[in-house]
């Protein structure tokens, strides 16, 4: 085999990332059998790309009441009211990397042995993000005193007892989600629905979820509203929900045939498909959470959306290549009653 050259060795792992192909070895480094984070994340079409020292969309929170009956020949009385809100949160930031020795590739001979060994690296180092990002989207700070982990779906939509749109600040936060207090007058609107369920049936569960679904389906009067349009609905629970709910599902239908599992994997919600979270499983409350993907949405800051970096020349290794991929991102929700969660207890913030 040549000698490689610095270059020779930078090429190598530039093309290999180029080319990821199909790769060739049982992979069993991650422990969950699904990951929702990162495939939505890397569709480019569902996420918001923003620049600035921090996230920052407009809220409107009431009308001015303007509107009124009147008579003819009436005297005007023009009524201008503030009725905007600015809602923000800041910018998080997170990274994996992988290396490679330049006499690990000369003990490596062969070049297809050389393109496995930075397959084998890159698809380590992406595991451990996608890992890492499963966590942080189901899971939200302990408070704002944390200026590290970004705000997952605990932060936006919030448990409550009692049904209704009751799912108010999140814990520890006590200047509200994205900066708006929901425990004050203003902004009352401004809380995702809940609703207490204690068993997985047609008039416990299916009842409330229906009853949330119909009540968090809001649609603007008026058009031309950017962030308050579409429905992309995805529902999200774990096993112990799923599992029941086929059963019912199997119940209705007098002709299955041989297939004594034939509803698995095809559990839809007003025709939309439920969907296992792996991550769910260790929460407490069988959580079910309702959430509309036009008002939620991952926000990236522009040029750093999955930037990989390198490969680069180790400062105090000489003889190692690095690459760097990172991200500056948060989970940011334009509004938050069109979201809801369905528990028989609190959750917990992961």
């Amino acid at each position: 085999m040549a000698t490689l050259q610095a270059a020779d060795i930078a090429d190598l792992i530039t093309t290999t990332q180029a080319d990821l192909g199909k790769l060739r070895w049982t992979d069993i480094a991650y422990d969950l059998q699904e990951y929702v984070a990162l495939p939505m994340i890397l569709q480019k079409k569902k996420v918001s790309f923003q620049s600035g020292q921090s996230i920052q969309w407009n809220v409107m929170y009431k009308t001015s009441g303007a509107a009124k009956d009147v008579g003819l020949y009436e005297t005007d009385n023009v009524n201008v009211a503030d009725v905007m809100t600015t809602a923000s949160i800041p910018w998080r930031h997170m990274t994996t990397n992988y290396a490679i020795e330049r006499r690990e590739i000369a003990m490596n001979t062969g070049a297809a042995q050389i393109v496995e060994l930075v397959r084998i690296r890159r698809n380590d180092a992406m595991i451990d993000l996608a890992k890492h990002m499963e966590q942080r989207f189901w899971a939200k700070p302990s408070g704002s005193s944390d200026n590290k982990q970004c705000f997952g779906v605990p932060y936006w939509i919030v448990y409550n007892a009692t049904e209704g749109f009751n799912g108010g600040n999140p814990s520890g936060f006590a200047s509200g989600a994205g900066g708006i207090d929901s425990s004050a007058a203003d902004f009352d609107q401004w809380k995702n629905y809940t609703a207490q369920y204690t068993n997985v049936t047609s008039t416990d569960l299916i009842r409330k979820w229906r009853r949330a679904a119909t009540f968090t389906n809001f649609k603007p009067p008026v058009p031309g509203s950017p962030y308050s349009s579409g429905q992309q609905y995805g529902y999200y629970t774990n096993y112990d929900v799923i599992g029941p709910l086929e059963e019912v599902l199997e119940a209705q239908n007098d002709n299955l045939g041989n297939d004594i599992a034939s509803k698995d994997g095809r559990l839809l919600f007003r025709q939309v498909p439920v969907t296992w979270v792996p991550q769910l499983e260790s929460r407490s409350g069988d959580p079910i959470y309702g959430i509309n993907w036009s008002v939620m949405k991952p926000a990236f800051l522009s040029g750093e959306y999955m930037r990989e970096e390198g490969p680069t020349a180790a400062s105090n290794q000489h003889t190692v290549f690095q690459t760097h991929v990172d991200t500056t991102m948060n989970l940011m929700c334009y509004d938050r009653r069109r979201n809801f969660l369905l528990a028989t207890a609190d959750p917990g913030d992961g």
